[in-house]
């Protein structure tokens, strides 16, 4: 039995995709759990950025040349972000120390014009990752997911994502220092 056997997922933990997961929208990615409940689980995709900028998507933050990340593939009509540091916005969801998913849009907008929120805190996502009942404990038995209980250090927001899936897998240690070299199609090896 793996370390990852015992843990049961929360908001804050990072689910990071098993090296030979084929499912394109989950490849080689690390979700931020911002919600587990008995109603289902939702998440963050933070290591897939998409081609878009924010500008290009919102007109009130058009003013910003943010990178947008694709938080997953349910409602891509949708965004979300996460940001760190002090709570900043009203109805903000702690998800972790300094840690906060959401909260007031229209004060984030103007935060950000004034200079109140410096952008390099906030990461913008567009789509979800979710899972229904039973579903992500489902794919945690199957192995499709490694539970890393971990705090998030900003300084995680600053791998690529090829180097986030493998520094998480490197610094758990034990089987999974292993897994974080494994490539990504073994047929190459």
């Amino acid at each position: 039995m793996s370390q990852n056997d015992k843990i049961t997922p929360r908001a804050g933990d990072l689910l990071i995709s098993e090296p030979f997961l084929q499912d394109e929208n989950f490849v080689r990615s690390v979700v931020m759990l911002c919600e587990h409940n008995e109603e289902g689980s939702f998440g963050l995709v933070i290591n897939k950025p998409s081609i878009l900028k924010l500008g290009e998507l919102v007109e009130s933050l058009d003013f910003l040349d943010a990178e947008v990340f694709v938080g997953g593939p349910v409602e891509q009509n949708t965004l979300h972000y996460i940001y760190t540091g002090e709570k900043e916005l009203e109805r903000s969801i702690q998800i972790g120390t300094d840690l906060w998913w959401g909260g007031d849009y229209e004060q984030l907008v103007e935060k950000l014009k004034t200079g109140l929120i410096n952008p390099d805190r906030v990461r913008f996502f567009i789509g979800y990752s979710g899972w229904g009942l039973d579903q992500l404990e489902e794919e945690l038995e199957d192995k499709t997911w490694i539970v890393c209980r971990t705090e998030v250090d900003p300084k995680t927001f600053e791998y690529t994502p090829e180097e986030l899936w493998r520094k998480l897998l490197k610094n758990m240690g034990g089987e999974f220092k292993v897994i974080a070299n494994y490539p990504l199609d073994p047929r190459l090896n």
